[in-house]
This record gives C-alpha cells, structure tokens and sequence, in this order.
C-alpha cells in the first residue's frame, strides 16, 4: 500500500465531504489494483498518483446522489470502477459488480475477498444476458457507451421507478436529445473532482409515464 498518497486521499475525501477514515480501504484497493495491473492489463493507467485522481476520487464524485439508493448495479464495471469505491463509502449499499471479461471478473472477486466486501455481488455477465432475480434502484455506468446504448443494454435491469445515474464527461447533449421513448432527463449534477482539471457531470434517466 502506497501510504505516500494518503494525505492526497484524505483531502480528497474531505473535499467530497466523505469521511478519512475511508482512505485506508481504498488505498488497499488501490494497491491491489495496481498490482493486478501489471500482468492483467486492467486500467491504461499505470501511475498510482493518476489512478488516485482519474478513478477513485473521480469514482467518489458521485456519492451524495445515492441517497435513497439500497441496490445499485455497476454496469461494464472493469476493475469496479466507480462500483468498489463507492461501497466502500456506503456499506449500506448493496453493490452489484457486471462484467463480462474473464480477467477482470477475476480481479473483481479477488478485490472482494481482499477487502471483505459484504456488500458487492460479482456478476460476470455480458448486460445485456444479466438476469438477476430482483430489479435495482440505480444502474451506473463510467465511460461504457452512449446513454441509449446504455438503456438498451441495461434498462431491463431497472425496477420501475429505478434509475441510470450515468457518469459522463462534457454534458452530453446528442445523447439525451436522443434518449428512446419511454425515458427522459430527470436532472444532470456538475461534479468537481478533486485533482482533476476537467468537465464531469452526473447524468440520471428515468422512466417517463405513459
């Protein structure tokens, strides 16, 4: 563990409004990440420092629009980004982790034994074939695909009133103008990333009546 990145971490964390005490779990994450990393080939980025920034902190951004939210789905989750960091931040939460590739599905069960996860489910699955038994309140999706690519992928994952909190750089203005029937804008949150120098912005679709 790179102890070197905790006050970066913790001010990060403050800066989120989020509890330090939540920098040694993810700092374990980061260093098993990191690790992995090496012969898997599971994030282009290779600095621990980069990685700090660009996926946990960016990761975490979202965090205060869960509330209300018991089950969430990470959808083309990868190395469980934002979906490991954000259980770590809400251990009420029930996280589901969906991933079809093999390797990082690996990676995925390896990290929740690690760190003893009781809270995350690991489903290797392609999204579109995933079948759980019970719909989620919110599905999240980090840089995996358009907004209605998003939706027909994974909107059967949704109980009705659920959401996609879709986590977007620049406002993507095409892809809501382009939304298929049935879902519309519900709000967009401008997030500010602590170490990052760029436009992110929180997106989140529901079904529309009718």
């Amino acid at each position: 563990m790179d102890e070197t990145l905790r006050p970066e971490l913790e001010a990060g964390l403050r800066q989120l409004g989020l509890d330090t005490a939540l920098a040694g779990p993810l700092l374990a994450y980061l260093a098993l990440l990191a690790r992995w990393n090496q012969t898997y080939n599971l994030t282009a980025i290779r600095d621990t420092r980069e990685m700090l920034a660009k996926h946990l902190l960016d990761s975490l951004a979202m965090h205060a629009h869960l509330d209300g939210i018991g089950t969430l789905a990470d959808l083309g989750t990868g190395p469980g980004l934002p979906g490991i960091p954000l259980a770590i931040a809400r251990p009420a939460m029930q996280v589901t982790l969906v991933e079809s590739n093999g390797k990082k599905a690996r990676f995925l069960r390896e990290a929740v034994r690690q760190l003893k996860l009781g809270n995350v489910a690991v489903a290797e699955s392609r999204i579109e074939a995933f079948d759980p038994p019970q719909r989620f309140d919110a599905i999240t999706a980090r840089a995996l695909a358009t907004l209605p690519l998003i939706l027909q992928l994974g909107g059967h994952l949704l109980q009705p009133a659920g959401r996609l909190l879709a986590m977007k750089g620049v406002l993507p203005t095409d892809e809501i103008a382009a939304l298929p029937a049935g879902w519309g804008l519900r709000a967009v949150h401008p997030l500010q990333v602590p170490g990052l120098d760029a436009e992110r912005h929180l997106v989140e679709i529901v079904r529309t009546p009718g």
